[in-house]
């Protein structure tokens, strides 16, 4: 049952319509109305329309046990039909995984996926079922980070949530037999690795990765030489924010690459290991691409479907069927423009307000890192991962819509 909650509540229009000022109830105990769907206007993709509102989902790594408890106990209704309707469609107790663990069985690619996935669209089931959320009107783009597109297709009216949600198991457990073939093949462990930098030096910390990329085809270690192309040694994965990138590939590969940096080009990044044993985004995961070319090619997809939606290859909005489905099947393989899908939306689309929604607080953080000042414009950077968010993320959009619409 949908409640009237927050009913000023009204997202800015495409068309920049201003909307009359509405008293609002109360809080959480499920009351808002988003917005009128008779303001909301399309526009053809690729136009030079402002934007106001986007909507992004997380990526891999911020799955943990427990994650739809939260929601189950609040919103039983929704909640309950939802797992039920996930388990079903994968034919595993996925649920049971989630709610009870252990972290070790969670965090197999094959099932933190599609966890992770699955638990974004229930957030947002329970946001269109008890709070009135539309995003086909009240939203006005929608991406995701890696993993996340597939979401954010969902959202968007691109894909049926239980294809992507097959789609997304099979990819993730084709990404785990890539790792585990190439760990055979070369007896390397395989991962990734995130490099912090300052803003000032990233361009050029970027340029010198590929420059090394592109000549050292030879690689070394105690146990002898390997002569493989370039980008199968070490792939920038993701471009997350103005101070910092993810290398892919082979850990050995990556440290070599670190010295090489430290010792001949004036670069000393701050390197973390990440959450990850499969090297996303590289040419390790070619296989997984080719089987999502394939897959994509039974899968129905609407297009133009509600809403645009951000390519992470691309980092503009995806332009028609085709497009969509050769992109998506790169990403695979390619670099996730995270930073540059955040600049396009908020320097030439001129969203203000973003919402997060799913797991975890990495995306929110990442898209603050970057648009941090949209709150002296009337806009902000919010995130709905757990049930007792909802109150103050509404309150503050009403609040950011009444100072943007008047």
């Amino acid at each position: 049952m949908v409640s009237p909650l927050f009913s000023s509540f009204r997202l800015a229009t495409r068309s920049q319509t201003k909307l009359p000022r509405c008293h609002s109830p109360s809080v959480y105990g499920h009351h808002v109305s988003w917005a009128d769907p008779a303001v909301k206007s399309r526009f053809p993709i690729g136009f030079s329309v402002s934007l106001h509102t986007a909507l992004f989902f997380p990526g891999h790594g911020v799955q943990r046990v427990g994650m739809t408890t939260p929601w189950l106990d609040a919103f039983p209704s929704t909640v309950k039909p939802f797992l039920e309707e996930m388990d079903s469609t994968l034919n595993v107790r996925l649920s049971t995984i989630i709610s009870d663990g252990p972290n070790s069985n969670l965090n197999k690619t094959e099932n933190s996926q599609p966890a992770i996935m699955a638990t974004s669209i229930l957030i947002l089931r329970v946001l269109q079922e008890h709070f009135g959320f539309d995003t086909s009107t009240q939203i006005d783009v929608a991406l995701g980070h890696s993993l996340g597109e597939y979401a954010a297709l969902v959202a968007g009216g691109y894909i049926g949530f239980g294809p992507a949600l097959k789609m997304v198991r099979r990819r993730a457990e084709m990404m785990a037999q890539c790792t585990a073939d190439a760990g055979k093949l070369t007896g390397e462990t395989y991962g990734m690795v995130a490099l912090v930098c300052e803003p000032d030096r990233l361009a050029d910390l970027i340029t010198t990765i590929q420059e090394f990329l592109d000549h050292g085809s030879r690689w070394s270690n105690d146990e002898g030489n390997y002569e493989l192309s370039p980008m199968q040694q070490v792939s920038i994965a993701n471009v997350n924010s103005k101070n910092q990138i993810v290398l892919s590939g082979s850990i050995e590969r990556i440290k070599h690459l670190l010295i090489q940096l430290r010792q001949f080009s004036g670069h000393d990044p701050r390197a973390v290991r990440l959450r990850s044993e499969s090297p996303f985004h590289s040419p390790v995961m070619k296989p997984a691409a080719d089987y999502m070319r394939k897959a994509l090619e039974h899968v129905e997809i609407k297009f133009s479907a509600s809403i645009p939606c951000i390519s992470n290859v691309s980092a503009v909005p995806f332009r028609s069927k085709e497009d969509l489905k050769d992109l998506l099947s790169r990403q695979c393989v390619e670099t996730v423009r995270w930073w540059d899908s955040i600049r396009y939306l908020d320097q030439e689309r001129g969203v203000k307000r973003w919402i997060g929604i799913g797991p975890g607080k990495v995306g929110r953080n990442l898209v603050g890192k970057e648009v941090g000042k949209v709150s002296a414009r009337g806009g902000g950077v919010w995130a709905i991962c757990d049930p007792r968010e909802i109150e103050q993320v509404l309150t503050d959009l009403s609040k950011s819509n009444e100072n943007t619409v008047h």
